[in-house]
């Protein structure tokens, strides 16, 4: 059975223009496709999330730990479920 790695994507999708980082995960475009790519490893997934981690500072790592928590734990971010409910 292969391990899963759940994507860093916490549906907060905006690029800084100066770093050319995502504000919700920082990662870049070509991280991003790389996520997606099925031929990507386990273990290139694990070494850039630790990456893109360790970009982040304040606010934005503690958000993104916390919502990143909810999606592994429940499915879903939790800026997405905030949409979701507001739909409701």
């Amino acid at each position: 059975m292969s391990k899963r790695i759940v994507s860093p994507c916490i549906s907060i999708c905006k690029t800084d223009p100066l770093t050319g980082y995502c504000y919700g995960c920082a990662r870049t475009d070509e991280e991003k496709k790389l996520w997606k790519y099925e031929k990507t490893t386990i273990q290139w997934k694990t070494k850039n999330l630790e990456e893109i981690i360790s970009r982040m500072k304040g606010w934005q790592l503690d958000t993104f730990k916390e919502s990143y928590k909810h999606k592994v734990e429940k499915g879903i971010s939790l800026f997405k479920k905030d949409l979701l409910n507001k739909k409701l």
